[in-house]
């Protein structure tokens, strides 16, 4: 994700969907008379098209701690203490002291086993159990609160794992707690002489909680005079998506969208605001205690990279879909590296711009590495870090994606250029995306994809249903891989955006000979931290709800590989209204439908006459069935109090036919998925 451009024309726009927001605020909907109209289907194969088998999927950005602390079911916030920075002492937030100087003193050295990591938390525990200073009831120690608070459930299990050092005798006790620490949810006490913990000792564990508690935390404590070392702890829930450290709730909502692509890991992420916090693939693989973590500049709080390449590759085969990688090519928001130094540097050094030494890995080998660890053989050398890491077949890697939105920078074309002949040159099945527009890609400077992000006004969005209608129907096709409604009437996720993103959408299906793929953003914001709004899915450490436009984007999970009909719509001095038609099959029953989604924009409620043509057989008089996403009033939103305020409404379709009269609300999405007889029709 970029932060857009503020301009003349966007400024307008903003104040008109202020004025807008404002009448919908106090107008509690004033609904207008509906009236009549037609919607025609022409389903005969003459005039069918098959869609993108990816059409449609999600884009994932590491912002709104949607990764730390989110998707990544990791509880512990700063596991190895590095948050702080390399320099000693450092500041080692969010984790707390209990106790005070007469009792316990607290810092941090570099004295770690692990060499990216070097910084480990030191405590010299001044009290102990009997003598002149007895330490506090409980003992004294750190805490750690996690993210927002840790989400403990009864009965459930959760791994812990910790390194530890000393040369005294240790008595640690690991405590899973309330948020003032007077409750025990469950613990562990860790012992050991004078010779155990002389060498970094890695302790392992399970504890399982007595009861519940949404807002817990991590304690560790003692009572026993001496000085101990502890570096990277970590508590994760034993019960994750597949099993592979995904938080359950939220990975099912990918999940239920069934997207046919993920895109990651940016966005502004990707870049960093500097190189040095850039997204570096090869620090986020292998053992997670080694990653050394780097500080998300573009969106302003640390990430340990628990949630790295390795994890979002394996997301992707989890959900059933491709994964497009979204590269660094020597840009952040605020620098670039030329293009001759790119070319020619295995690292690059910053004080060629006459800036302090720093160095990090942006050259096109790196990328080629990169493909190497997703598709490589266990024999390779990247190949044999993946196996190691338990997956030794390897990943489906397709896509390549070359920065984000950087067209406009000074060195992205003669980088890309670099970067896309390298890539191909060692995998030419590799589709490469371009930041660039269609206009721009020729013989010289090629792509198989170009990448188009969308934001705007909610009255914006719904005009551009017609955006691809006059695109040049050969070249690469455009991957709308960020689209948005953005501005007052969005707020926090509105039923006005959701439906101007729902014409949107239709626009894409109707130039899905053009388009390819397409995907929203955000994907999902900690309610805690909200850097960017609105967002498809919203959370905190226990909760969750879909926004409207999450619950838009299941009319079109069916959309991915179907077949296209086109439609006319016909309504008198109303242009609130577009509509799409598909056939597509469901797996469970391989029965097939003619699905027609209509979005009325509008305040209109209307009376449509739908025809359907073409059918090769007839429409079931039975089984069919009708979705509707609306609500009481335009901008009304979903919230963790009221999570299906706005919500798809099921009802099946009486007397289902080729041409029947429906009524649509409204301000609504409707979906009419009509059941198709199974004798004469064969799915294209």
């Amino acid at each position: 994700m970029a932060v857009p451009r503020a301009h003349a024309g966007h400024r307008l726009r903003c104040v008109l969907a202020v004025v807008c927001a404002l009448c919908w605020a106090s107008s509690s909907v004033r609904f207008v008379a509906g009236q009549a109209g037609q919607l025609s289907v022409d389903a005969s194969p003459q005039t069918a098209r098959k869609m993108p088998d990816k059409m449609f999927g999600i884009f994932f950005e590491e912002i709104n701690h949607a990764g730390a602390g989110g998707l990544w079911a990791e509880l512990v916030s700063n596991r190895g203490f590095e948050a702080g920075g390399p320099n000693t002492p450092s500041n080692i937030e969010p984790w707390f002291i209990i106790g005070n100087e007469s009792s316990i003193i607290v810092g941090t050295d570099r004295t770690s086993c692990f060499e990216r990591n070097p910084v480990a938390l030191r405590m010299e525990v001044l009290c102990g159990s009997k003598g002149t200073n007895v330490c506090p009831s409980g003992g004294v120690g750190v805490y750690n609160p996690g993210y927002w608070g840790m989400n403990i459930e009864r009965r459930k299990g959760y791994k812990v794992s910790l390194h530890i050092r000393s040369s005294d005798a240790v008595s640690l006790t690991i405590s899973l707690t309330s948020s003032d620490g007077l409750h025990k949810l469950a613990s562990r006490t860790i012992t050991g002489g004078k010779k155990q913990f002389t060498n970094w000792t890695k302790i392992q564990f399970r504890l399982y909680s007595s009861q519940n508690n949404t807002n817990s935390r991590l304690q560790i404590t003692t009572t026993k005079t001496g000085v101990v070392w502890l570096d990277q702890v970590s508590v994760m829930p034993s019960d994750t998506y597949m099993g592979h450290g995904f938080r359950k709730d939220l990975a099912s909502m990918l999940a239920n969208l069934k997207p046919q692509f993920l895109k990651f890991p940016g966005g502004n992420y990707a870049m960093g605001q500097y190189l040095r916090n850039a997204f570096h693939w090869g620090e986020t693989v292998g053992p997670w205690e080694e990653r050394p973590g780097h500080v998300n500049d573009a969106w302003g709080y640390w990430t340990d990279d628990g949630l790295g390449f390795f994890e979002f590759l394996q997301l992707a085969e989890d959900l059933g879909a491709s994964p497009v990688w979204v590269v660094n090519d020597g840009a952040s928001i605020n620098e670039e590296v030329p293009t001759a130094i790119i070319a020619s540097l295995v690292k690059y050094c910053y004080h060629l711009l006459g800036l302090p030494c720093i160095f990090m890995l942006v050259v096109f080998q790196d990328v080629v590495d990169g493909i190497e660890f997703a598709r490589g053989g266990v024999n390779t050398t990247w190949g044999s870090v993946r196996a190691a890491m338990g997956h030794q077949q390897p990943f489906k890697l397709d896509y390549v994606s070359i920065g984000n939105q950087e067209c406009w920078m000074l060195y992205y074309r003669g980088n890309y250029q670099k970067f896309y002949s390298a890539i191909k040159a060692a995998y030419p099945d590799i589709n490469i995306i371009s930041s660039c527009d269609k206009s721009t890609i020729s013989a010289s400077n090629p792509a198989d994809l170009y990448d188009v992000h969308v934001y705007a006004s909610s009255a914006n969005m719904f005009s551009r249903t017609s955006m691809f209608d006059n695109t040049p129907r050969s070249g690469p096709k455009a991957i709308v891989s960020e689209y948005a409604v953005t501005g007052n009437d969005a707020g926090k996720g509105t039923l006005v955006a959701a439906l101007a993103e729902a014409a949107f959408l239709v626009g894409l299906e109707k130039n899905s000979d053009v388009v390819e793929m397409a995907s929203c953003a955000p994907l999902f914001v900690n309610d805690n931290d909200r850097k960017w709004s609105p967002d498809a899915i919203v959370f905190n450490s226990w909760q969750h709800y879909g926004c409207p436009n999450y619950w838009m984007l299941h009319f079109f999970k069916d959309s991915s590989g179907a077949t296209f009909h086109p439609t006319t719509m016909q309504v008198s001095n109303y242009d609130q209204m577009v509509a799409s038609a598909i056939t597509w099959q469901s797996p469970k029953d391989k029965s097939t439908y003619l699905k027609i989604k209509v979005v009325n924009f509008g305040s209109k409620a209307v009376d449509l006459n739908i025809t359907v043509t073409g059918l090769e057989s007839g429409i079931k008089s039975s089984g069919s069935k009708k979705t509707v996403l609306t609500s009481g009033a335009p901008l009304d939103e979903n919230s963790f109090e009221q999570p299906e305020k706005v919500a798809p409404v099921l009802s099946p379709v009486a007397d289902a036919k080729q041409q029947m009269g429906v009524s649509v609300s409204p301000y609504s999405l409707t979906s009419f998925d009509l059941l198709l007889e199974p004798s004469k029709h064969s799915a294209i």
